[in-house]
């Protein structure tokens, strides 16, 4: 059995996190991070992702370096940039912030991948692609094809997620896709991870070879 993630829980307001705490606790596959252990990931409680919010993580991030698993009252896609940058690599809404959520969205940030709704990563993806092509904007680049905004189906991919394991295809690495695409690393990576759990594969390799056998690519 592997060793349990040690977590620290911290909550805009204290009542928040008592569920989260509760649900926490009854698991041996995570240990709330006291002052003899060092946290390995940092689970944040907040109502809504309001701007007083995304300074309070990017505070919590500066200071401790640690992701950051979010849990919010009200999931709201309009800040997703924001929270990405604040170190944010996972969001569960409150409601859906079971044991066994809150223990699959640790475990992944221990380990350096994100948990994010399709819906979330699609508004990612699409506010990226809009940003890289402001007018105007200096130095920004256009993306190779146009941001994805209607959904092409492979699958059940979309046009931007099919871009993707073409180029991975071809042999380009994480960064060498998001510098083609025009999206920070960081975005490129969410979306790789996401696929990877939506196709069921264990690694980028086998994301490639599903999609090259089913025609989607």
């Amino acid at each position: 059995m592997s060793e349990p993630v040690p977590v620290r829980i911290d909550c805009r307001d204290p009542s928040w996190g008592l569920g989260v705490v509760t649900q926490l606790r009854s698991r041996p596959e995570v240990v709330i991070a006291g002052a003899q252990r060092r946290p390995a990931v940092l689970l944040a409680v907040v109502d809504r992702t309001d701007e007083a919010t995304l300074r309070w993580l990017q505070s919590r991030h500066a200071g401790t370096g640690l992701p950051i698993v979010l849990v919010v009252g009200q999931v709201d896609p309009g800040p997703l940039i924001g929270l990405v940058e604040s170190g944010v690599c996972a969001v569960l809404s409150r409601v859906e912030a079971t044991a066994e959520r809150l223990v699959r969205a640790v475990q992944l940030a221990a380990s350096g991948r994100g948990d994010l709704p399709p819906a979330l990563l699609r508004h990612l993806l699409d506010h990226a692609g809009q940003h890289a092509e402001r007018p105007g904007q200096r130095g920004a680049r256009r993306p190779a094809r146009p941001p994805c905004g209607s959904m092409s189906r492979g699958g059940g991919l979309s046009t931007r997620e099919r871009e993707v394991l073409r180029l991975m295809a071809d042999g380009m690495s994480t960064r060498e896709v998001a510098a083609r695409l025009s999206y920070s690393e960081r975005t490129i990576k969410f979306v790789v991870q996401d696929l990877m759990l939506r196709l069921n594969v264990r690694n980028r390799t086998q994301a490639v070879a599903m999609a090259v056998r089913n025609g989607w690519i």
